[in-house]
């Protein structure tokens, strides 16, 4: 085999492998720039509480690590949200309706909440104030508008010490399953009426594995699909000064691939060709890690409509911290649940198995849950580059 038919190959299997796992390779992984990561120190003093609220806020769990969040500060003791629809901003893609882009703005309120409580303030928070987004459209009308009000009888929130721990880990997990205890407080941290939270374990063999097949099939199909595998493509961030200037999407730093960029051997505008043993590499890779997942965890909804969406993100977010709390990690594996056309079998197939009627009820998130090794945490942008300026 020629040297540059070598790399080609190389680069398919790494930046496959970089859309399952941005911040590490088994083995070949490079420390993020330290300015990447500034947001992850905490605030430190803000004379202005909404920005030391938000501050924490805009370190939620977001989709494709977009950050989709603008904010709004120019009415005192108000914070208006917006949805960021800038180029980059959203996945017109895998995910065409938006739904978690909402889900997306729910983590950033809930966490909003949970800083607020922590400084004495009840967050009134009034979701689309302007009107609620069509199912499947968004447009500039704020999401949310949220006032801050001090109050006596807010109390801390237990979870709020989770918020600097909290990671999506994405690699593999222990075997060993989760303490039942530790799934009742997961459990228990989701309260609202509309949705219904489940697990399921080694106890059920046969439904575990069901579980473990859709998530493979669909993952295939996502990188087996030009346009979605491009979308990944296109919020890759190689090598630190990429990841610098960005510091959002799927950040990638290992010495070979900051190579394979520099020297033009990787064209991020052309998805792999069919039978890439790159993709069949990371298919592989994927497999195996879903193939010993101990446990899955998901939230299904009444409804599919905007405020729900928002709902779903709102407890999902508390579903981590408490998990976090109880050392276990999560992992969205999304693409099951993706409205694109060619998920529609997989996205049926979940559905049956959680005795979810799409047509009035709608699965919201779906992870993996298990014990994993410490991981670093993702790229954040700043509270600034979140304020509206106008």
């Amino acid at each position: 085999m020629q040297r540059r038919s070598f790399l080609r190959v190389a680069s398919g299997g790494f930046i496959a492998a970089a859309v399952a796992t941005p911040l590490t390779l088994s083995g070949c992984s490079s420390e993020l720039p330290p300015e990447a990561l500034q947001a992850w120190q905490g605030p430190g003093e803000e004379p202005d509480v909404r920005r030391w609220i938000l501050a924490h806020a805009i370190l939620a769990p977001h989709s494709h690590n977009l950050q989709s969040w603008l904010v709004d500060l120019r009415t005192p003791d108000e914070i208006t949200l917006y949805l960021d629809r800038g180029p980059g901003r959203l996945l017109p893609e895998t995910d065409p309706w938006h739904r978690q882009m909402m889900l997306s703005q729910g983590t950033f309120l809930e966490l909003l909440d949970l800083a607020a409580r922590q400084r004495g303030l009840r967050a009134d928070v009034i979701l689309f104030p302007q009107g609620e987004f069509e199912t499947r459209t968004v447009d500039s009308r704020p999401t949310a508008h949220i006032r801050l009000v001090a109050d006596s009888t807010v109390k801390p929130d237990p979870l709020f010490a989770q918020v600097f721990r909290r990671r999506t880990n994405r690699e593999a997990y222990e075997v060993r399953e989760p303490a039942p205890n530790a799934l009742q407080a997961i459990a228990a941290a989701v309260h609202d009426p509309l949705l219904r939270a489940g697990f399921v374990g080694g106890a059920e063999p046969q439904r575990l594995q069901e579980h473990r097949d859709i998530a493979m099939e669909a993952w295939r199909i996502e990188l087996q699909t030009p346009r979605t595998i491009l979308e990944s493509y296109r919020v890759l961030r190689v090598g630190p000064q990429e990841i610098a200037a960005h510091r959002d999407g799927l950040s990638l730093n290992t010495p070979l691939m900051r190579a394979l960029v520099t020297l033009g051997l990787f064209d991020r505008g052309h998805p792999p060709e069919p039978g890439d043993l790159g993709i069949a590499s990371q298919i592989e890779d994927f497999n195996a890690k879903v193939g010993t997942t101990p446990a899955f965890f998901w939230l299904v909804s009444e409804g599919q409509g905007r405020t729900v969406q928002i709902k779903a993100g709102r407890a999902y977010l508390r579903a981590q911290l408490a998990a976090t709390a109880q050392g276990l990690s999560m992992h969205p594996v999304s693409q099951a649940l993706q409205e694109y056309p060619e998920q529609a079998e997989p996205y049926a197939r979940i559905h049956r198995l959680l005795d979810a009627p799409p047509t009035r009820q709608t699965v919201q998130m779906w992870t993996r849950l298990g014990y994993a090794p410490a991981i670093p945490p993702s790229p954040r942008r700043g509270l600034d580059a979140h304020i509206l300026r106008v």
